[in-house]
């Protein structure tokens, strides 16, 4: 008799297979993914809109969010980055003015540093670039399994877009019912406004 699994070893599974995919890209052809990605978020209305960016900064196996951040401070965007709380599965985000105000962190990543950056207390608006190791269709994400975005993303009114690698978005995703799906999700092939947005969901193809 098969046993049937639970939706925490779908979501392990899952997340094993998409590492496997991103670990085993070569290193010619991520950049040039990256590069695509980079190049469709920051012509994204939503982008050139908004003033304040919430963005990550990327793991190695991750879309490269570097560029992207270099890009926003340049353009005199308000760059929010986060940065993890101790002892918790929460974060706070601060403003950084340069690459400088980033130090290492907790796993490893790149964090502003709390002594020298502005922490951000108004989350009504901005548009938020959100780390995932896979979106579905509709915008839900399968994230690492501890829930930092998860609780920041309930509290968060603006905007947000999910960046992923094509082959890393599949039609559904399992997810809860209080999980909130990103409004749209940039890879290096298509933007796709998705199910949350209220024109419905659209695909927009470029080159």
């Amino acid at each position: 008799m098969r046993v049937k699994k639970n939706i925490k070893e779908i979501k392990n599974e899952l997340r094993g297979r998409y590492r496997s995919y991103r670990e085993g890209l070569p290193k010619a052809e991520k950049q040039q993914m990256d590069r695509a990605v980079c190049h469709r978020l920051i012509h994204l209305p939503a982008y050139q809109t908004n003033r304040v960016i919430f963005i990550y900064v990327s793991k190695p196996t991750e879309v490269d969010t570097l560029e992207i951040i270099r890009y926003s401070l340049r353009m005199g965007k308000r760059v929010a980055v986060p940065r993890c709380i101790p002892n918790t599965y929460q974060m706070q985000f601060y403003f950084i003015r340069s690459m400088a105000d980033l130090e290492p962190g907790m796993f490893g990543v790149l964090e502003p540093c709390a002594e020298r950056c502005q922490p951000v207390s108004d989350l009504r608006h901005g548009l938020c670039v959100v780390p995932g190791i896979s979106f579905d269709s509709k915008g839900y994400r399968l994230g690492y399994g501890k829930g930092y975005y998860d609780r920041f993303l309930s509290s968060f009114g603006g905007q947000t877009v999910g960046i992923c690698y094509r082959a890393c978005v599949p039609w559904i995703l399992p997810h809860g019912y209080y999980d909130r799906p990103v409004d749209m999700i940039v890879t290096e092939k298509y933007i796709r406004k998705t199910g949350s947005h209220p024109a419905g969901r659209q695909e927009v193809r470029h080159g």
